[in-house]
């Protein structure tokens, strides 16, 4: 479908690509990652042809339509939502411009429906026609629009609603090969959800940029990495790629450490030996065997990443955080009316809910960036926050440089200490004299970082703090929020984020607050669970069928079940749950021994490789190194196994 072969690109004296190569068939679902700055929107850019290679060939095949969703800014005009979500392509906006004026009785000038068929009517229901429409509203509503946004006009929305509607055209367009760069970026949880169910029916290829690790782990068949100027395939999820490029490393890393101990080992021959002519011969031939054997390059440094953790701060008073009867409204949209809020010491919560719900608006006011129309907000002892706006530039001066920009804190800091926190977070040398207008939004994420860094809070709140980050920054984050001694309260569309850090979920919809006092994964259960009773109910599968209900809609008393038949069924349970932990045990015992094997194995291999003579046997440094990697895949893949497993077995205690 589409060919990059041996592609070069460079900016002035840096080097994107250098001889790149990389091929997308029908169906691929590839997932394109790489720090910030290694050239992913660029490589998107060169297939679109919007960017120039230096060298180089693309090959597309004959006939493939493909879509482009860009990272920010996609142009709008005078079109509404839903006009500008069917605009597929100029033919079919001609085509029902031409087709509704007809239908509306006020056929358009003859010189407007020049070059137009004879049977426009015929051509519009061929690429699609109102089944156009119909799709379109659908996808419009999976992405959070309501339906009284279709009419109004796009210039009307925010930035990250006109993404979302350029987002809706192309799955209406259902292009052969779709090209996203950070799609979910202005997706709030519940939205990016339903769109993540969405592509995996999706007829067509993907390739996708994207510092989502659930979003990649769900949908990719394959990442494709740059790195050293190159695109490296892995097959597989994120997750998958993970392991296999820190498998591919220590090998590499082994085979350059071998390789080295070999050409030292013959080099201190020809050294010894060059100067006597009895074996200069076999001098000469080792120094010959040096020269032609394929050099094994050096193993690259780890990529530059964000290091940080946050100071820890002053020790708050158990109650954080109080809100009582808040009435919050924007002209006729009420958004809380008598809300009331609680957060204690620890605490980590996470705010979800779907768009509009009221989200921000509760953070803002949580923080004190909102003073509610009425309601009374309250501090703990000791309690100082620190707001981290989802828009950045709210944070931050346009016209400051970086260095400014971060030495405008409260706090009483050198320019020394400030310039070696920037440098921790990828500000180094002249960086810190760019403006921040000219950031880069991931650049602006790491300011607004450094100045909560610089002015460090005990109550910490966060709008989508992952928008913008590259993954590695994304984890440095996830670690000093680890370790962060505070409270804190966030709204993220990042799972794996939210799985990592909340301990508390708040569910906001329609001006209510359900508390869920647990983890991601007891709110999934949860809402689940009432989800399935609900539904229960709904189709009279509660014990209670609709001819038992009363005509003022209460359920008749459901007859309890016979003494014998509950004894039965108890008994039935105990024993699938003694064979689930008889089960579980055996696969605990069993991983725990093949764990043992499997550590001892790499004990022997290792050691082999530390033995000279076992490179005097031509091919089995290789063999012995191909087999230690395998092991540690299998031990890398076994100890979750393992983990997981006895995890399960002590809940079942």
């Amino acid at each position: 479908m589409l060919t990059l072969s041996e592609i070069s690109k460079a900016y002035g004296g840096r080097v994107l690509f250098a001889d790149a190569s990389l091929q997308v068939n029908r169906g691929d679902r590839i997932g394109l990652v790489g720090p910030n700055g290694a050239g992913k929107s660029t490589l998107l850019s060169i297939i679109l042809g919007t960017e120039v290679s230096d060298g180089g060939k693309i090959a597309l095949e004959r006939g493939v339509k493909f879509g482009y969703l860009p990272q920010e800014s996609a142009p709008v005009g005078d079109e509404t939502v839903l006009e500008l979500a069917t605009a597929i392509t100029p033919e079919f906006v001609k085509l029902r411009r031409i087709v509704q004026a007809w239908d509306s009785d006020h056929p358009i000038e003859a010189q407007h429906v020049e070059d137009i068929h004879d049977d426009v009517h015929d051509r519009f229901h061929e690429l699609g026609g109102y089944r156009i429409e119909a799709k379109a509203k659908q996808i419009l509503a999976g992405l959070s629009f309501r339906e009284k946004d279709f009419n109004r006009p796009s210039r009307e929305l925010s930035g990250g609603w006109v993404m979302r509607a350029h987002l809706a055209k192309l799955l209406v367009y259902e292009p052969d090969l779709l090209l996203l760069d950070e799609p979910t970026n202005h997706l709030d949880l519940e939205s990016l959800l339903w769109f993540q169910e969405y592509l995996k029916g999706y007829p067509g290829a993907i390739l996708m940029i994207s510092h989502d690790r659930e979003f990649l782990n769900q949908l990719v068949g394959s990442i494709v990495e740059i790195r050293s100027s190159k695109l490296i395939r892995y097959r597989g999820n994120y997750d998958e790629y993970l392991v296999q490029r820190e498998a591919q490393g220590e090998q590499l890393a082994a085979a350059y450490k071998n390789q080295q101990k070999e050409i030292a080992h013959l080099m201190e021959f020809v050294t010894r030996f060059g100067a006597k002519a009895s074996k200069a011969a076999q001098a000469q031939s080792k120094l010959k065997q040096v020269e032609r054997m394929e050099k094994i390059e050096a193993p690259e440094s780890a990529d530059s990443k964000v290091s940080f953790r946050f100071p820890q701060p002053q020790r708050s008073g158990i109650k954080v955080v109080t809100l009582e009867n808040i009435h919050q409204a924007y002209g006729e949209n009420v958004v809380y009316r008598g809300m009331e809020f609680k957060a204690e010491r620890g605490q980590r919560t996470v705010l979800v809910g779907p768009n509009g719900a009221g989200k921000s608006t509760l953070l803002k006011i949580l923080a004190g960036n909102l003073i509610p129309q009425s309601g009374e907000r309250t501090l703990g002892h000791n309690v100082k926050a620190g707001y981290y706006s989802q828009y950045r530039v709210d944070m931050l001066t346009p016209t400051n440089t970086v260095l400014e920009e971060a030495l405008d804190t409260p706090s009483r800091v050198t320019e020394q200490f400030v310039r070696t926190l920037l440098g921790s977070f990828l500000f180094r040398g002249d960086d810190v004299f760019k403006r921040v207008a000219v950031l880069s939004g991931g650049e602006k994420s790491r300011l607004a970082l450094v100045k909560l860094l610089l002015d460090p809070p005990n109550f910490l709140l966060m709008d989508e703090p992952t928008t913008h980050l590259d993954m590695s920054s994304i984890d440095a984050l996830l670690y000093a929020l680890d370790q962060f001694e505070g409270t804190l309260i966030f709204i993220s569309h990042d799972v794996y984020f939210i799985r990592a850090l909340a301990n508390h979920v708040v569910h906001v919809n329609a001006g209510q607050l359900t508390h869920y006092p647990g983890d991601y994964q007891y709110y999934l259960d949860k809402t689940k669970a009432t989800s399935a009773r609900e539904a229960l109910t709904a189709s009279g599968r509660d014990g209670v069928s609709p001819s038992q209900k009363t005509n003022s809609g209460t359920a008749a008393i459901r007859p309890s079940l016979d003494r014998k038949e509950q004894k039965r069924l108890e008994a039935e349970q105990r024993q699938a749950r003694s064979n689930q932990r008889k089960g579980t045990q055996q696969l605990v015992h069993k991983l725990e021994k093949e764990i043992q094997q499997l550590e001892a194995k790499q004990v022997e291999l290792t050691a082999e490789l530390e033995k000279e003579e076992t490179y005097n046997t031509p091919g089995r440094a290789a063999q012995v190194n191909r087999e230690l990697v395998q092991v540690q895949r299998r031990l890398e893949q076994a100890t979750p196994e393992w983990e997981a497993a006895a995890t399960k077995l002590a809940a079942m205690a």
